[in-house]
C-alpha cells in the first residue's frame, strides 16, 4: 500500500520500475470503472418500481432491492480488502468485474422463474463485485498523485461515476419501464438489459488485463500518525476513521433513499402525477445534478477545504429536503431533485478525509469505509417502512437527519486529533 503522508505534500507512492508512472493513463482506465458501477447502481431506482408492480410489493418489500444490493458492501468489504491485498489492484479489479458480470447474468433465470428472492440474490452477487471494485479503485485514485489534491482527483473520477448514474435512469426507463402503462410489468423486460451489462463487464476484464497500471509498493511506516498508535493496532483506532465510516453510512443511506423513492414521489398526485416511465426520466436530473456538481467540485476543491465544502453542501441539502416535505407540485419536485447537486462532492470528501494520514493502514481504512456503504441497505428500508406508516412525503425526514450529521462531520468531526480512543 502507498505511503499516504498528508504532512508531506511532496511525498508520493513508491512504484515498481525506475520511471514515474503515467498517472493520466491509469486514471482514464479507472474512470471507466467508476462510470460502469454508477450506471449499474442507478438502475436500481428503475428496477424498484418495476419489481414493485411485478410482485405487488409494499414500499418496505420493494426496498429489499436496495437492502440486498448494499448489504453486500458490508458483508464483502473485508473479504474484498483481502482479495486486493493478495492479488493487487489490477487483478483485484478483474475479479470484481467478473463477479459483477456473473450477478448480471443471474437476472435471466430470476426473470424466467419469476422468483423475487432470486432477483435479490442476483443483486447481492452483482454488488459483491462492485464492492471489490470500490475497495480497489477508490484508494488507488486517491494515491495517484499529491495527497493534498486527493479529494479533487477522486471528485473528478466520481464525476464520471455520476455520468453513469445520470445515463442509467433514462436508459432503464426506456428499456424496462416503457411498457409498464400499456402491458404492465413483464419479467422479460429486465433480461436483455442485464445480459448486455454482463457483456460490457466481461469486456472490461479483458481491457484491464492488458492495461498498464502502476504497481504500488507497501510501505511499513505509519508516517504522520506513527506516534498515535501502536503498530499492532489497526485503522479502527483512529477517531476520524470511525466518524468517517458513520459519515459514509448516513450519506449513502440518504442518497440511495432519495433516489429510490423519486419515481414514486413524482407519481404522487400532489407532486406531479407522473406515470412510472415519466418519473424514471426525471430521475436523470437528480443524478445529473451530482455529475455537474462533481465536475465543479473538482475545481472548487483546489481552493476550498474538503470539510468546509462538505458541511456547506450538507446544510443546503437539508434545506432542499425540508422544502420538498412542506410544499407540493413543481416546487417540491425540483427541490428534491436539487439535492443531487449538493450530494456531488460528499462521498469523495468523506472518503479522503477518512483515510488521511494513515500510511500502511490506508487499505484497511478503505475497506472500513466501503463497508459503511451498508447504509444504502438499511436506511432506505427504514424509510420504506416509515413511508408505509406516515406517508411518502413525510418519510424524507430520514435523509434530513443524515445530512445533519454530515454538517457536523464536515465542520469539525473529520479533524485528526492528537490522540485516539
Amino acid at each position: 500500500m502507498a505511503n499516504f503522508n498528508t504532512s508531506n505534500p511532496a511525498s508520493s507512492p513508491s512504484f515498481d520500475g525506475g520511471e514515474r508512472p503515467n498517472y493520466t493513463s491509469a486514471l482514464i482506465t479507472l474512470t471507466t470503472l467508476f462510470f460502469m458501477w454508477g450506471l449499474i447502481t442507478s438502475l436500481n431506482d428503475i428496477l424498484i418500481p418495476h419489481l414493485k408492480k411485478l410482485f405487488t410489493l409494499s414500499y418496505f418489500e420493494a426496498m429489499l432491492v436496495q437492502f440486498c444490493f448494499f448489504a453486500a458492501y458490508f458483508v464483502m468489504s473485508l473479504p474484498a480488502g483481502a482479495v486486493v491485498s493478495c492479488l493487487g489492484y489490477q487483478r483485484g479489479i478483474m475479479v470484481g468485474l467478473s463477479v459483477a458480470g456473473l450477478g448480471c447474468l443471474l437476472f435471466y433465470p430470476a426473470a424466467s422463474l419469476l422468483y423475487y428472492p432470486l432477483f435479490l440474490g442476483a443483486l447481492f452477487v452483482l454488488a459483491s463485485g462492485i464492492t471489490i471494485l470500490q475497495v480497489a479503485a477508490n484508494p488507488f485514485v486517491a494515491i495517484l498523485g499529491p495527497p493534498q489534491t486527493a479529494s479533487s482527483r477522486l471528485n473528478l473520477t466520481q464525476a464520471f461515476n455520476s455520468l453513469g448514474t445520470t445515463i442509467g435512469p433514462p436508459l432503464g426507463a426506456y428499456l424496462i419501464l416503457s411498457n409498464l402503462d400499456s402491458v404492465g410489468a413483464r419479467p422479460e423486460d429486465v433480461q436483455m438489459p442485464y445480459i448486455a451489462l454482463a457483456g460490457m463487464l466481461f469486456l472490461l476484464v479483458v481491457v484491464i488485463a492488458y492495461a498498464r497500471l502502476p504497481v504500488i509498493h507497501q510501505e511499513e511506516s505509519l508516517t504522520d500518525l506513527d506516534s498515535l498508535s501502536d503498530a499492532k493496532e489497526g485503522a479502527w483506532q483512529y477517531r476520524h476513521v470511525r466518524l468517517a465510516a458513520l459519515g459514509i453510512f448516513v450519506y449513502v443511506g440518504a442518497e440511495v433513499s432519495i433516489g429510490s423513492f423519486l419515481v414514486s414521489f413524482f407519481s404522487e398526485p400532489s407532486i406531479a402525477g407522473f406515470s412510472e416511465a415519466q418519473g424514471g426520466y426525471y430521475v436523470f436530473f437528480y443524478w445529473g445534478g451530482a455529475m455537474v456538481g462533481r465536475f465543479l467540485g473538482s475545481a472548487v476543491l483546489q481552493k476550498i477545504q474538503a470539510g468546509t465544502l462538505l458541511a456547506f453542501n450538507a446544510f443546503l441539502a437539508i434545506l432542499m429536503i425540508v422544502i420538498a416535505m412542506t410544499t407540493s407540485g413543481t416546487v417540491a419536485m425540483y427541490a428534491i431533485l436539487a439535492v443531487g447537486f449538493f450530494n456531488s462532492i460528499m462521498f469523495s470528501n468523506i472518503f479522503t478525509l477518512g483515510i488521511a494520514g494513515l500510511g500502511k493502514y490506508t487499505e484497511q481504512a478503505s475497506g472500513i469505509l466501503v463497508m459503511a456503504i451498508v447504509g444504502g441497505a438499511i436506511l432506505p428500508l427504514f424509510q420504506g417502512w416509515l413511508a408505509d406508516q406516515i406517508g411518502l412525503q413525510s418519510s424524507f425526514i430520514v435523509p434530513v437527519v443524515c445530512y445533519t450529521y454530515l454538517v457536523y462531520f464536515g465542520w469539525s468531526g473529520h479533524r485528526i486529533r492528537q490522540f485516539h480512543v
